[in-house]
């Protein structure tokens, strides 16, 4: 196995970078395997869907199917997958930000009971209270 920077997984989404793309492309296409797998930190999807998102202007449902495909893909292994694809769907069911709905996914499986933030929007999502 091996890692994956943001920078190669958005060369891939994006092609905006001929061979930059290129070896992204090979890299993921045809050199990794469900035997020989890149791994995708938490952090590191978390940089994708931020720079997807602000730099490429990516919707949110592109947003979630971009999450969904890297997820779903037989030659990458994700980061704690099982707290992604809860966040997914809460990313999907909600306006919170994908990294928020991350934040409370993992304080949940940690056993928080609520995670608190001074965020207006991120404390409209279940899962988050607001600290006044």
């Amino acid at each position: 196995m091996i890692g994956l920077d943001t920078n190669v997984i958005v060369r891939y989404l994006a092609q905006d970078d001929a061979r930059q793309a290129a070896v992204a492309n090979q890299l993921i296409e045809s050199s990794l395997s469900a035997e020989e797998r890149g791994f995708i930190s938490i952090v590191t999807l978390a940089e994708v869907v931020w720079v997807m998102s602000s730099n490429y202007r990516a919707s949110r449902m592109a947003i979630a199917d971009i999450v969904e495909g890297l997820l779903t893909a037989p030659q990458l292994m994700m980061e704690r997958a099982d707290v992604l694809w809860r966040a997914l769907k809460a990313y999907r069911d909600s306006k919170a930000d994908f990294s928020d709905a991350v934040i409370v996914e993992l304080g949940s499986d940690a056993g928080c009971s609520k995670t608190v933030t001074f965020d207006r929007q991120a404390a409209a999502h279940p899962g988050f209270e607001a600290l006044r």
